[in-house]
């Protein structure tokens, strides 16, 4: 009768450790799949966040030579001045004649200037086109603050419709404070424009097909 009893007793506390396993599998396995939804929904914000992010990290520091962007003059004016050149290009399956009406700039740090560029459509029917920028070298972005700049804008022109587009611009002075570019005495403004309403990736973008330049 004892030895009945202390088997059943032993059965008992065997269902009961095994009742407590399954628990615990249970609580891990909520914490697995908790965890898991919680990544997803974090990559996922992250994927929102990342294209706005990225656009403000080139604002502040200037990588890839992006621009600032600037509502007023500068604060101040200094004697040094730098020579901004203008490069205008275009994609080669839009059919435009682009590019600036003045080759270079020479200009004192702070002054504020305005360049036009010019686009004329030279097919017989309207196309839309946009365009991206940058400055090299890419160091003098950070530096470069346009007031009002025609970039990422859709621009349609009829068959044959030229059109201005000015850029307003300066120099920060705050370059001349930057050892790396004490000696900088050259600046390259360079506009590529592509057509705006296509599923296919720029063909400035693409390795294979470079743009062409169309200079007026």
């Amino acid at each position: 009768m004892t030895q009945d009893t202390t088997r059943s007793g032993q059965g008992q506390d065997a269902a009961q450790g095994d009742e407590a396993r399954e628990r615990r599998l249970q609580r891990s396995n909520r914490r697995v799949a908790i965890a898991a939804c919680l990544g997803v929904v974090t990559m996922t914000g992250a994927a929102y966040a990342a294209v706005p992010l990225y656009e403000l990290f080139c604002r502040v520091t200037g990588y890839g030579g992006t621009t600032q962007r600037a509502d007023v003059d500068a604060d101040r004016v200094i004697d040094r001045t730098i020579t901004v050149r203008f490069d205008g290009n275009v994609n080669s399956r839009l059919p435009w004649e682009f590019g600036p009406e003045q080759r270079t700039i020479t200009l004192k740090m702070g002054e504020t200037r305005q360049l036009n560029y010019v686009a004329k459509n030279m097919s017989g029917s309207e196309t839309v086109g946009t365009s991206t920028f940058n400055v090299t070298p890419f160091e003098a972005g950070v530096y470069f603050n346009k007031i009002d700049c025609f970039c990422f804008l859709e621009q349609p022109l009829k068959a044959g419709e030229d059109v201005e587009m000015p850029v307003v611009f300066f120099v920060d002075p705050a370059m001349d404070e930057d050892p790396a570019l004490k000696d900088l005495r050259e600046i390259t403004l360079s506009y590529t424009f592509f057509p705006a309403k296509s599923s296919e990736t720029p063909v400035a973008a693409r390795a294979d097909e470079p743009a062409e330049k169309n200079r007026l």
